[in-house]
């Protein structure tokens, strides 16, 4: 289904990762576009009609003169983030905090600032939350709180926007074994001793079909929140974590 066709979209940390899932899907449902990332993040081959956008999302003056690049668009998606290491509450490096804030949350609000500008009315927004937008976990208390801030913002963009028709909403992603995950799970193995194998288990025993989300899984929510099936929708984040109940 071409439920994108003959729409532009800007997907930030569209070069790697979940971003990079989300403008290949776009890209299949009709999408051409842009993707917004770091100028050594593109190493790898864009679908035809999308083209790299070199920028840093916490630099506003970056991501300014990013999207004065894009004349228009209906879909932008605010996909770039950090994983920082595990560290408990009373260990919490606050230059880290400061790091995964700059990115998670400052980038997000940057992008919708000046991506709003370029946006259609009409369009949509959708931000990377996550399940940690709305609950804790142990160890990664400044991943938690930059994405409490990400439903916030969402939350009121949404008001904001929403008089021109503008949707705005986040994904809830639970554990998907991007190379994020996997590479902190690998630092787990060294720091903890618990074998990458058995975390990923874990992970999926605590889901209600016994296995955890996929990327694939990630940008197809993607495409239903940027697209006409979800018009009726804002505001709200939508998890993706095969049920983490």
């Amino acid at each position: 289904m071409s439920l994108l066709a003959g729409r532009t979209a800007v997907v930030t940390g569209g070069a790697n990762g979940l971003g990079l899932a989300i403008v290949e899907r776009f890209a299949a449902a009709g999408a051409t576009g842009y993707a917004l990332d770091l100028p050594d993040a593109f190493g790898c081959e864009l679908p035809s009609d999308w083209t790299p956008l070199p920028a840093d999302v916490v630099d506003e003056q970056s991501v300014e003169g990013a999207f004065a690049r894009v004349a228009s668009c209906d879909v932008i998606v605010s996909a770039a983030g950090i994983v920082p290491g595990w560290a408990s509450t009373a260990d919490v490096d606050l230059n880290v905090w400061d790091d995964v804030f700059r990115v998670n949350s400052r980038g997000v609000m940057t992008t919708i600032k000046h991506g709003a500008r370029a946006l259609s009315d009409g369009g949509a927004i959708v931000a990377m939350g996550s399940l940690n937008s709305w609950r804790g976990d142990p160890n990664i208390a400044a991943y938690a709180g930059s994405k409490h801030a990400v439903l916030g913002i969402v939350r009121s963009a949404a008001l904001d926007l929403g008089r021109r028709g503008i949707r705005v909403n986040a994904l809830g992603p639970g554990p998907i074994a991007t190379e994020a995950l996997l590479a902190r799970m690998r630092r787990r193995e060294l720091e903890c001793g618990i074998p990458l194998e058995d975390a990923l288990a874990s992970a999926a025993a605590q889901t209600a079909l016994g296995r955890i989300a996929t990327s694939a899984e990630v940008a197809n929510t993607a495409l239903f929140l940027a697209s006409d099936l979800s018009s009726g929708i804002t505001g709200h984040l939508l998890p993706v974590d095969a049920g983490i109940l």
